[in-house]
Parts: C-alpha cells; sequence; structure tokens
C-alpha cells in the first residue's frame, strides 16, 4: 500500500508579510521532512508538498491556523516514493506567472474570484451535453500543449499554448468562438482557471465558469468519466491515471 501522502493547494489572498511566511513555512516543513514545492507571492500562496501523512497532515494543520489559511483544503494522492528531491520554498511575483497584472483572484472578496463548478456538476452536464438551461458546454484546457497530449476531456478545445503567458493572447485570437456557449476552463490543480476565468468574463464571455480544484479534484471525486488519457503533474511521477496511481503510459514525444 502506497505510504508517501502528495498534496496540492494553493490561496489566492492578499499577503505583505512574503518573507516572513517563507521563513516559517520553510520552518515547518523542514522539521516535518516535507519535500516539494511553495511558491508564495503577494497574491497568494501556491503549495506542493509530500511525506508521511502524519507530517503532511500537520503541516496544514499548522498552516491553517494562520486564519488567511483557515479554508485551505489540499488535494491528495498517493504514492509508493517521494516525488521530490528537495524542498523549495521561494518568494516570486506571482503564484503562477500570466504577466497581466489587472488579473487579480483575491478569495477574501465575495467578487474575487470567477464562477466554480464541482467535478459532479461538470460530469452531469457533459452527460447531458449542455448545462442546467440547455446551453452547449464545452470545456477549455487551460495547460499547456505537452500536459494536454498526455490526456484531457473529450473534445476539449486546446490553443496549444507553450506556457501560460500565452493565454490572454490566445484568448484574443479564438474569443468568438467561445460565445453563445457554456465555457468550463480546467487545469491540473485548478490554478491557472483562476486567473483564465476572470481574463475570460473581463473579455465579455459571459457564462465561463473554472472547474473547481482541476482534473486532480475531479479525479478525486468522481470516476474519470469523458476524460481520456493521463494527467501530467510537476513532479517524478510524470503522470496519474483517472484513481490518481503514478501512470505507466509512456511520456509522447
Amino acid at each position: 500500500m502506497p505510504t508517501v501522502l502528495n498534496t496540492s493547494a494553493y490561496k489566492f489572498v492578499p499577503l505583505h508579510d512574503t518573507s516572513a511566511l517563507r521563513e516559517r513555512v520553510l520552518a515547518q516543513a523542514q522539521a516535518l521532512n516535507l519535500k516539494g514545492t511553495v511558491l508564495i507571492a503577494e497574491e497568494g500562496i501556491n503549495l506542493f508538498l509530500a511525506g508521511d501523512a502524519t507530517a503532511v497532515r500537520q503541516f496544514f494543520a499548522q498552516l491553517q491556523q494562520d486564519l488567511r489559511f483557515a479554508d485551505v483544503q489540499p488535494k491528495e494522492s498517493w504514492s509508493d516514493s517521494q516525488p521530490f528531491k528537495k524542498l523549495l520554498v521561494k518568494v516570486k511575483r506571482e503564484i503562477i506567472r500570466m504577466d497581466h497584472p489587472t488579473i487579480q483572484p483575491d478569495f477574501s472578496r465575495d467578487d474575487g474570484r470567477a464562477p466554480a463548478v464541482d467535478a459532479h456538476t461538470l460530469k452531469r452536464w457533459l452527460d447531458a451535453g449542455h448545462d442546467d438551461t440547455g446551453r452547449p458546454v464545452v470545456t477549455l484546457d487551460t495547460r499547456n500543449a505537452f500536459e494536454v497530449d498526455h490526456g484531457t476531456f473529450e473534445g476539449a478545445i486546446d490553443w496549444r499554448i507553450t506556457k501560460f503567458t500565452e493565454f490572454p493572447q490566445a484568448l484574443a485570437d479564438h474569443k468568438e468562438a467561445l460565445e453563445g456557449k457554456t465555457v468550463v476552463s480546467f487545469c491540473t490543480g485548478g490554478i491557472r482557471c483562476e486567473k483564465a476565468a476572470i481574463l475570460m468574463r473581463e473579455a465579455g464571455i459571459d457564462n465561463v465558469y473554472q472547474l473547481e480544484g482541476g482534473i486532480l479534484k475531479y479525479f478525486e471525486t468522481t470516476d474519470g468519466a469523458h476524460y481520456r488519457g493521463d494527467c501530467f503533474v510537476f513532479d517524478e511521477r510524470r503522470t496519474l491515471a483517472a484513481d490518481l496511481s503514478v501512470a505507466s503510459q509512456a511520456v509522447p514525444d
């Protein structure tokens, strides 16, 4: 039975103590022998951590004592070995780089993020082929092309971007194709769609949602229906199957 707990979590919330927070998070993770990557910016925090299950959960319990992170709920999966080589805790300009400074999600405000749909709602819509109002539903993959090549939702729109900073221009080039549809944007864990969905709404596309928790939460809470292939992750596991086990497929050329 796998013994290493892998977690990912993020939250967009204004942070004005990034350097002090980095030192605290680094010390707590080191004390618990965790490995992975934590990015901290004035816009929020993004975490990928793995280790002994008790230690990982103790870390998040400590993090949640900070009221800014009280509602952070990590997505979980398991592996036989540690998927990270070391622990990195960095202060960055953005926790997910878009180079579009006007797009600033903020979970501390009621209007600080675009509307989201949970995994079960998306599955139900895809089963039916439309949303609850009868409007056609399309899924939009906001990930990089090499990630999409490992797997994606059936019929997902894929603009073949090579980095997330290309997404705003891709939207400008393809905006008309989204009009009149309900668009559900998705990515690995949800963080890219926090910005992508806001950008699309600001561009005048009304019926835009983000998939809450991304592909990983969809795998965790559904049977993976309507998804084909595996999900690329940025650690030594490389790809995960719909049951969140390490996939055995070869990396595409």
